[in-house]
């Protein structure tokens, strides 16, 4: 057993511990970082899950990127992909409908694409949603010089 992030090797107490608590195979200190990372940002566990997952697909994605306005849950930067995991879906007014279009704005004038995945995709079908965003990472390479 070894952690997904440091690829240090970790004892059967410290790979339940994580397993249980963020559902990812993390040591001790990485397992702390990401939930101090989870309280400070509210980030959703499904990115969580996603990002150890694209790293794994070795796309190289930023937790928690600060665009210059606020905070991304994850970011592909030599792409200029901004990802945000959308945790309440079903649960959508037409107000937060127009601010997630206008920040689709800021972000596409400043030269990034913003995409929102619903959380049910990362829960339920993770590898066909990493599968998806390496479709879009590649499509964006042939369109923009990458970074």
């Amino acid at each position: 057993m070894t952690c997904k992030d440091c690829g240090k090797d970790i004892g059967h107490d410290e790979h339940k511990a994580s397993l249980e608590s963020l559902g990812i195979e993390l040591c001790e200190r990485h397992s702390r970082l990401i939930k101090k990372i989870i309280l400070n940002n509210n980030t959703p566990l499904e990115a969580i899950h996603l990002f150890y997952a694209l790293k794994e697909a070795g796309a190289h994605p930023m937790l928690e990127w600060w665009d210059g306005k606020k905070s991304v849950d994850i970011a592909i930067s030599r792409v200029k992909l901004n990802i945000e995991i959308d945790k309440d879906y079903n649960m959508i007014t037409h107000e937060q409908a127009i601010s997630d279009l206008e920040e689709a704005m800021h972000s596409f004038k400043n030269g990034f694409t913003t995409i929102r995945i619903p959380h049910l995709a990362v829960k339920y079908y993770l590898k066909d949603t990493v599968q998806n965003i390496l479709g879009i990472i590649d499509g964006l390479k042939a369109n923009i010089k990458a970074i």
